[in-house]
């Protein structure tokens, strides 16, 4: 099914004072964003850009996903420092207390990450981002040094932490999941996180997009064999409150079964995650890179994939389709700008995490700040075409009053109703 954007084509819709003001503000801050972004983009545009991430309110929706981009401190204290919401660690890999890992063949070193230009199905160019590697290579201890390191050092600016881990994940021939990487690791990042931080620790479950090439991934009963006990497996080990969301990967199948992966991880699991994250990048098995065949990749079709799904989870949950409702969803999947990301929004976003985006050359920006994660804040924000203050000022004229980032899922069930 092809996605239906809810946005039209084209800048937003402004009277002229707004827009000037918008443009002004673009270039006004081309140098340097305001010391308190939300604040001046309420009492300069209207907007609240609050949004929400694992449980807690943040500063704006946009954050940075789990990657390459988010594997040492010194990428912490940068995205902190340059405004971002929140930050997803690099994946760590589960293991027990004895330091074995069922899943040890995505601990791998990357060895180099590219950019390269893609179109999509429809003629859209983007682009996307291809690496040799998977999950965190380096000692679990180490990973927990660094969690710990960054909490510190995003707390010290409001910007919220998670960590992201993959857990075993059975293949057809074995019988059980290994409870004892559940435990061990579960419990090692919450105590990192009692040290420093009070309340729930927001937890992200990686499925990994190179799962969709795995032999263990083959059969979709086996996936769904997953989403039914990941949730319980990790609230179990938790033993005490954490604030889980599971970021799903697009399989290699179609989406009916994406939404009943949705289905079942709501419906089929006694603990539902609190969030989803959706969703993974999709699994080219003809591709090769650096001698690797079978990469993930992005770009516009991944967008266009992933906004067909989530319309459709959501009119299988307004069907009746799913007993529990559907979560807050922070989305990923090329968003480049905040017309993308009000996109998401709209289908029940209040985050958006990206990484390709941070990858962009300098020249793709007209903040001159030499803090990226800053020069990307002013590209989604403040853009006079395609930033997001500038389009939740449209929704505002066309709906005759004022839509703040978290009102968007709302918005979006009214314009689909309208659209029925």
């Amino acid at each position: 099914m092809e996605p239906v954007y809810l946005l039209p084509a084209g800048a937003p819709l402004l009277p002229d004072p707004v827009r000037r003001r918008l443009e002004h503000d673009f270039d006004r801050f081309r140098d340097a964003l305001p010391v308190d972004l939300r604040a001046y983009c309420l009492e300069a545009h209207g907007v609240d850009i609050t949004g929400e991430y694992g449980g807690s309110a943040i500063r704006n929706p946009f954050g940075k996903a789990s990657g390459q981009l988010s594997l040492n401190l010194r990428q912490v204290q940068r995205d902190a420092e340059g405004g971002l919401g929140f930050v997803v660690l690099k994946t760590v890999i589960a293991q027990d207390a004895c330091g074995q890992q069922a899943m040890h063949a995505w601990a791998v070193r990357e060895t180099r990450m590219r950019l390269d230009p893609i179109t999509g199905g429809d003629g859209t160019p983007g682009w996307t981002i291809t690496w040799k590697g998977r999950g965190w290579h380096d000692t679990f201890e180490r990973y927990l040094q660094f969690f710990g390191d960054a909490l510190e050092a995003a707390s010290a600016c409001g910007m919220q932490v998670a960590p992201s881990v993959k857990y075993h994940l059975p293949g057809a021939d074995e019988a059980e999941f290994s409870q004892g990487e559940y435990e061990h690791t579960t419990q090692r990042l919450l105590d990192t996180w009692r040290a420093r931080k009070a309340g729930p620790m927001p937890l992200e479950k990686d499925f990994s997009p190179t799962l969709a090439g795995d032999d263990r991934s083959r059969q979709e009963a086996q996936i769904l064999h997953w989403l039914r006990n990941v949730p319980d497996l990790i609230r179990s080990a938790a033993q005490q409150p954490v604030t889980l969301g599971v970021k799903l990967m697009n399989a290699q199948a179609d989406l009916a079964f994406q939404v009943e992966m949705v289905r079942v991880l709501l419906d089929e699991t006694a603990t539902p995650p609190d969030y989803l994250v959706y969703a993974n990048r999709l699994f080219d098995p003809e591709r090769e890179f650096e001698g690797k065949v079978g990469v993930a990749f992005g770009g516009p079709g991944l967008s266009r994939r992933n906004l067909g799904a989530l319309r459709a989870v959501t009119e299988a949950r307004e069907r009746g389709g799913m007993r529990r409702p559907l979560p807050p969803i922070s989305g990923t999947g090329d968003i480049l700008n905040g017309r993308m990301a009000m996109e998401y929004a709209l289908l029940g976003a209040t985050s958006c995490q990206m990484h390709t985006l941070f990858q962009l050359p300098d020249t793709a920006f007209a903040g001159t700040m030499r803090n990226k994660s800053a020069a990307v804040l002013h590209h989604l924000l403040l853009h006079p075409e395609t930033g997001l203050v500038g389009w939740l000022s449209h929704l505002g004229v066309v709906f005759g009053r004022t839509v703040h980032w978290l009102d968007l899922p709302a918005v979006g069930r009214e314009l689909l109703a309208a659209r029925s």
